[in-house]
Protein backbone atom coordinates (compact mmCIF):
# COMPACT_ATOMS: atom_id res chain seq x y z
CA UNK A 1 0.00 0.00 0.00
CA UNK A 2 2.50 2.51 1.15
CA UNK A 3 4.68 1.54 -1.73
CA UNK A 4 1.67 1.78 -4.41
CA UNK A 5 1.41 5.72 -2.56
CA UNK A 6 4.94 6.21 -2.94
CA UNK A 7 4.42 5.26 -7.04
CA UNK A 8 1.41 7.47 -7.69
CA UNK A 9 3.28 10.83 -5.76
CA UNK A 10 3.70 13.34 -8.67
CA UNK A 11 7.50 13.49 -9.72
CA UNK A 12 8.05 17.16 -9.40
CA UNK A 13 6.76 16.67 -5.55
CA UNK A 14 8.11 13.89 -4.12
CA UNK A 15 6.70 12.68 -0.88
CA UNK A 16 8.99 11.25 1.83
CA UNK A 17 8.09 8.39 4.24
CA UNK A 18 7.32 10.94 6.56
CA UNK A 19 5.11 13.00 5.28
CA UNK A 20 2.49 10.47 3.25
CA UNK A 21 2.35 8.79 6.85
CA UNK A 22 1.30 11.97 8.46
CA UNK A 23 -1.32 12.27 6.36
CA UNK A 24 -2.56 8.56 7.11
CA UNK A 25 -2.77 10.46 10.73
CA UNK A 26 -3.09 7.69 13.33
CA UNK A 27 -3.14 4.54 10.97
CA UNK A 28 0.17 5.69 9.72
CA UNK A 29 1.21 6.58 12.64
CA UNK A 30 0.39 2.80 14.20
CA UNK A 31 1.76 1.13 11.02
CA UNK A 32 4.85 3.03 11.21
CA UNK A 33 5.49 2.09 14.90
CA UNK A 34 4.84 -1.76 14.24
CA UNK A 35 8.04 -1.59 11.70
CA UNK A 36 9.59 0.66 14.59
CA UNK A 37 10.01 -2.68 16.66
CA UNK A 38 11.06 -4.73 13.97
CA UNK A 39 14.56 -4.72 12.78
CA UNK A 40 14.25 -2.40 10.75
CA UNK A 41 16.05 1.88 10.96
CA UNK A 42 13.33 4.41 11.41
CA UNK A 43 15.31 6.44 13.51
CA UNK A 44 13.32 7.70 15.52
CA UNK A 45 10.23 8.22 13.51
CA UNK A 46 7.59 6.99 15.51
CA UNK A 47 8.23 9.74 18.57
CA UNK A 48 8.74 12.60 15.76
CA UNK A 49 5.63 11.77 13.83
CA UNK A 50 3.48 11.32 17.26
CA UNK A 51 4.72 15.08 18.02
CA UNK A 52 3.98 16.26 14.57
CA UNK A 53 0.66 14.52 14.86
CA UNK A 54 -0.65 15.31 18.34
CA UNK A 55 0.55 19.61 17.75
CA UNK A 56 -2.00 19.57 14.62
CA UNK A 57 -4.89 19.03 16.80
CA UNK A 58 -6.63 17.32 14.66
CA UNK A 59 -7.84 14.88 17.01
CA UNK A 60 -7.08 14.16 20.86
CA UNK A 61 -3.72 13.37 21.77
CA UNK A 62 -4.70 10.16 23.41
CA UNK A 63 -5.42 8.79 20.19
CA UNK A 64 -1.92 9.26 18.52
CA UNK A 65 -0.24 7.68 21.77
CA UNK A 66 -2.51 4.61 21.91
CA UNK A 67 -1.90 4.41 18.12
CA UNK A 68 1.80 4.49 18.84
CA UNK A 69 1.67 2.04 21.73
CA UNK A 70 -0.31 -0.32 19.45
CA UNK A 71 2.20 -0.12 16.54
CA UNK A 72 5.06 -0.87 18.76
CA UNK A 73 3.59 -3.64 20.79
CA UNK A 74 2.66 -5.68 17.93
CA UNK A 75 6.19 -5.10 16.58
CA UNK A 76 7.86 -6.02 19.49
CA UNK A 77 5.81 -9.49 19.40
CA UNK A 78 6.10 -10.16 16.31
CA UNK A 79 10.22 -9.65 16.63
CA UNK A 80 9.92 -11.59 20.13
CA UNK A 81 8.16 -14.22 18.21
CA UNK A 82 10.25 -14.93 15.41
CA UNK A 83 13.82 -14.59 17.44
CA UNK A 84 12.07 -17.39 20.07
CA UNK A 85 11.95 -19.20 17.26
CA UNK A 86 15.24 -19.28 15.13
CA UNK A 87 16.67 -18.63 18.16
CA UNK A 88 20.74 -17.23 18.06
CA UNK A 89 20.42 -17.47 13.95
CA UNK A 90 17.56 -15.00 14.04
CA UNK A 91 19.63 -12.40 15.92
CA UNK A 92 23.14 -13.45 13.87
CA UNK A 93 21.07 -12.77 10.87
CA UNK A 94 19.53 -9.49 11.16
CA UNK A 95 21.81 -7.93 13.59
CA UNK A 96 25.69 -6.80 13.82
CA UNK A 97 27.20 -10.34 14.67
CA UNK A 98 30.10 -8.05 16.72
CA UNK A 99 26.97 -6.69 18.83
CA UNK A 100 25.04 -10.04 19.52
CA UNK A 101 26.77 -11.51 22.53
CA UNK A 102 27.73 -7.98 24.06
CA UNK A 103 23.55 -7.62 24.12
CA UNK A 104 22.77 -10.95 25.32
CA UNK A 105 25.08 -10.89 28.16
CA UNK A 106 23.72 -7.08 29.13
CA UNK A 107 19.92 -8.95 28.31
CA UNK A 108 21.10 -12.20 30.86
CA UNK A 109 22.17 -9.53 33.66
CA UNK A 110 19.93 -7.15 33.71
CA UNK A 111 16.40 -8.50 31.92
CA UNK A 112 13.66 -6.16 33.13
CA UNK A 113 15.58 -3.18 33.59
CA UNK A 114 17.46 -3.22 30.24
CA UNK A 115 13.96 -4.15 28.22
CA UNK A 116 12.65 -0.91 30.22
CA UNK A 117 15.41 1.68 29.47
CA UNK A 118 15.38 0.57 26.10
CA UNK A 119 11.58 0.59 25.46
CA UNK A 120 10.96 3.74 27.10
CA UNK A 121 13.93 6.22 26.44
CA UNK A 122 12.84 8.17 23.23
CA UNK A 123 16.44 8.41 21.36
CA UNK A 124 18.90 5.87 19.33
CA UNK A 125 18.90 2.86 21.42
CA UNK A 126 19.41 -0.91 20.35
CA UNK A 127 15.48 -1.77 21.01
CA UNK A 128 14.71 -4.56 18.67
CA UNK A 129 18.04 -6.23 19.23
CA UNK A 130 16.76 -6.56 23.13
CA UNK A 131 13.35 -7.37 22.00
CA UNK A 132 14.96 -10.59 19.74
CA UNK A 133 16.79 -11.01 22.65
CA UNK A 134 13.88 -11.67 25.03
CA UNK A 135 12.51 -14.07 22.43
CA UNK A 136 16.15 -15.90 21.92
CA UNK A 137 16.19 -15.84 26.17
CA UNK A 138 12.92 -17.28 26.42
CA UNK A 139 11.50 -14.20 28.85
CA UNK A 140 8.32 -14.84 29.51
CA UNK A 141 6.16 -13.82 27.21
CA UNK A 142 3.22 -12.09 29.68
CA UNK A 143 6.02 -10.39 31.42
CA UNK A 144 7.57 -8.80 28.06
CA UNK A 145 4.27 -7.79 26.98
CA UNK A 146 3.49 -5.81 30.37
CA UNK A 147 7.20 -3.99 30.17
CA UNK A 148 7.15 -3.48 26.68
CA UNK A 149 3.61 -2.09 26.97
CA UNK A 150 3.90 0.09 29.76
CA UNK A 151 7.03 1.94 29.26
CA UNK A 152 5.65 2.33 25.24
CA UNK A 153 2.49 3.43 26.84
CA UNK A 154 4.10 6.16 28.55
CA UNK A 155 7.32 7.26 26.52
CA UNK A 156 4.56 7.71 23.62
CA UNK A 157 2.02 9.69 25.77
CA UNK A 158 4.39 12.04 26.98
CA UNK A 159 5.63 13.02 23.61
CA UNK A 160 1.66 13.50 22.58
CA UNK A 161 0.94 15.49 25.61
CA UNK A 162 3.90 17.96 25.26
CA UNK A 163 3.28 18.68 21.76
CA UNK A 164 -0.66 18.88 22.32
CA UNK A 165 0.68 21.87 24.78
CA UNK A 166 3.70 23.16 23.37
CA UNK A 167 3.47 22.63 19.36
CA UNK A 168 6.25 23.41 17.47
CA UNK A 169 8.99 23.87 19.82
CA UNK A 170 8.60 20.53 21.14
CA UNK A 171 8.66 18.64 17.96
CA UNK A 172 12.06 20.59 17.09
CA UNK A 173 12.87 19.08 20.43
CA UNK A 174 12.34 15.65 19.52
CA UNK A 175 14.39 16.13 16.02
CA UNK A 176 17.22 17.51 17.28
CA UNK A 177 17.32 16.54 21.38
CA UNK A 178 20.96 17.19 21.73
CA UNK A 179 20.08 20.84 21.68
CA UNK A 180 17.91 20.84 23.93
CA UNK A 181 19.20 19.11 27.35
CA UNK A 182 16.12 20.50 29.42
CA UNK A 183 13.80 18.42 28.05
CA UNK A 184 16.93 15.43 28.08
CA UNK A 185 16.92 15.65 31.50
CA UNK A 186 13.10 15.38 31.95
CA UNK A 187 12.72 12.74 30.14
CA UNK A 188 15.57 10.79 32.33
CA UNK A 189 13.83 11.47 35.36
CA UNK A 190 10.92 9.89 34.14
CA UNK A 191 12.21 7.27 32.20
CA UNK A 192 13.59 6.59 36.24
CA UNK A 193 10.23 6.19 37.24
CA UNK A 194 9.30 3.64 34.63
CA UNK A 195 12.43 1.55 35.08
CA UNK A 196 11.47 1.89 38.71
CA UNK A 197 8.00 0.63 37.59
CA UNK A 198 9.75 -2.36 35.79
CA UNK A 199 11.48 -3.58 38.43
CA UNK A 200 8.42 -3.41 40.55
CA UNK A 201 5.94 -5.13 38.19
CA UNK A 202 9.13 -7.95 37.68
CA UNK A 203 9.01 -8.80 41.38
CA UNK A 204 5.22 -8.85 41.76
CA UNK A 205 5.02 -11.21 38.53
CA UNK A 206 8.01 -13.37 40.04
CA UNK A 207 6.11 -13.62 43.35
CA UNK A 208 3.02 -14.80 41.90
CA UNK A 209 4.70 -17.49 39.99
CA UNK A 210 6.86 -18.60 43.18
CA UNK A 211 3.49 -18.48 44.64
CA UNK A 212 1.71 -20.81 42.18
Amino acid sequence: MFIDLLQRAPKKHPMTVTVMLRHLGAFGLFSFAILDSLPLPTFGGPDILTAILAARHHDPWYEYAAAATAGSLIGAFITYKLARQAGLAYLNKHFKSGRVPTIMRLFEKWGTVALAISAAVPFPSPTSLLFAAAGVSAYPVKKYLIVVGLCRAVRYSLIAVLADHYGRHFIRAVRHPDQYWGWLLFFAVIIAGIVASGIAINRRLEASSSAD
